[in-house]
């Protein structure tokens, strides 16, 4: 069980973060691809990814244990990680001490390779090396699930703002979910271990993360910048390949069937958030009528959907959003 203590500045000071963490994606999915339990999600991507990984995926893999301990290093909570190569750049610029410290600790569970130790003393080429690998590993297993990844916990991040702005701080902790549960000042966390972090005013930030399983993860050192990663909803046939592969028959493509005041309106509604219960109300149609629309422009990349408590939660994705803000665009031209 893990154990946040809260102040009543820590309330004030808890943030959702505002999309996927490149390393912690990475960090997370290596030990995801390692672990053999939730195939049901996570399965065919394995199959997908494993005879498609080079030595990259085996050099992770040495420092990303599937069980126990892993680095903090690899999962860095200050610098610039807007990108990947920002986030790498963050990454090899770690401080000496804690690369000593983080594969100290490693060490004293599992048998770590000879280049583990010049990498432990912040050798120049160790770390490249661990750079190139990060890169050529989110190429190879992650880079063609990417849009799909960010939509998702884009999805997620605005249910929790849902969730802040319907309950403030503490509705946004108890909502978490079934692994969570908010016993103020203290929130309880599904953990493999006893661990207790106080934040002492610090804050703390929320990262949802596609890859993190089973359980949310932490930082092991409770001294540095406070993060809670945990797991999103995800549909179990998500890496599965569109069926057909091809274009439509009429050469449109999945955008054919977006044609239609009523899907126009679900897409304008969701690019806030909204429920099926919520759009089937202001659109004044039945509930199958939107779950229909919903699975076309879900099947066309513009809208997701997040489930919580039994509800079905649809987002508009960058994909749709940027079509609502060019046909916005095209009005305000016609209007002049």
């Amino acid at each position: 069980m893990l154990r946040i203590y809260f102040t009543s500045e820590d309330l004030a000071r808890v943030r959702v973060a505002p999309g996927p963490d490149f390393l912690w994606e990475i960090s997370n999915s290596v030990q995801t691809l390692q672990r053999r339990d939730g195939t049901r999600v996570f399965g065919q991507w394995r199959q997908w990814a494993r005879p498609r990984l080079s030595d990259s995926g085996r050099l992770l893999s040495s420092l990303l244990p599937p069980h126990g301990y892993s680095p903090d290093f690899l999962t860095p909570t200050t610098g610039d990680r807007g990108s990947l190569q920002a986030a790498v750049d963050t990454l090899m610029s770690a401080p000496r001490r804690r690369l000593r410290a983080d594969l100290a600790q490693l060490a004293a569970s599992r048998h770590l390779p000879n280049w583990a130790s010049p990498l432990a003393v912040g050798d120049t080429a160790s770390l490249r090396r661990l750079g190139r690998a990060v890169h050529t590993y989110h190429l190879e297993a992650l880079a063609p699930f990417w849009q799909h990844i960010h939509a998702h916990i884009d999805a997620d991040r605005t249910l929790r703002l849902h969730s802040l702005r319907d309950g403030g701080t503490e509705g946004l902790l108890s909502g978490l979910g079934p692994q969570f549960r908010w016993r103020p000042p203290v929130l309880e966390v599904a953990y493999p271990i006893d661990h207790q972090l106080r934040l002492r005013g610090r804050g703390l930030t929320l990262q949802p993360s596609f890859f993190c399983w089973p359980t949310p993860i932490t930082l092991a050192d409770a001294e540095l910048p406070p993060v809670l990663v945990y797991p999103i909803h995800h549909a179990p046939d998500w890496a599965r390949p569109a069926r057909g592969g091809g274009r439509a028959p009429d050469g449109t493509g999945p955008l054919g069937p977006l044609l239609g005041h009523t899907r126009a309106a679900l897409l304008r509604e969701a690019r806030d958030g909204c429920t099926t219960v919520q759009a089937a109300r202001l659109l004044e149609v039945t509930h199958p009528a939107v779950s229909q629309h919903i699975k076309v422009l879900r099947a066309a990349g513009l809208v997701t959907t997040v489930r919580n408590g039994g509800r079905s939660f649809h987002v508009a994705t960058a994909q749709g959003r940027a079509l609502l803000d060019t046909a916005d665009a095209a009005e305000g031209i016609g209007l002049r």
